[in-house]
């Protein structure tokens, strides 16, 4: 598995569904279509999206703290 850190390349809004789909071995279409799906389920999705989007390190910056 590789570091949890969000693209700089094929994210379109924060790379949060980018980054977790690279983290877990599936394709970016395939997390945003779970992510959609889960945003039906009552929850806090939008919440933890924002707080994954603030925590997650971009990957240009992720590449210069190692």
């Amino acid at each position: 598995m590789t570091a949890l850190a969000r693209p700089t390349h094929g994210r379109v809004i924060g790379g949060v569904c980018a980054a977790l789909a690279r983290r877990f071995g599936t394709s970016a279409t395939t997390m945003r279509v779970i992510f959609l799906l889960s945003c039906l389920l009552p929850g806090p999705q939008f919440l933890l999206y924002m707080a994954l989007w603030i925590l997650l390190p971009s990957e240009d910056k992720a590449r210069t703290a190692w």
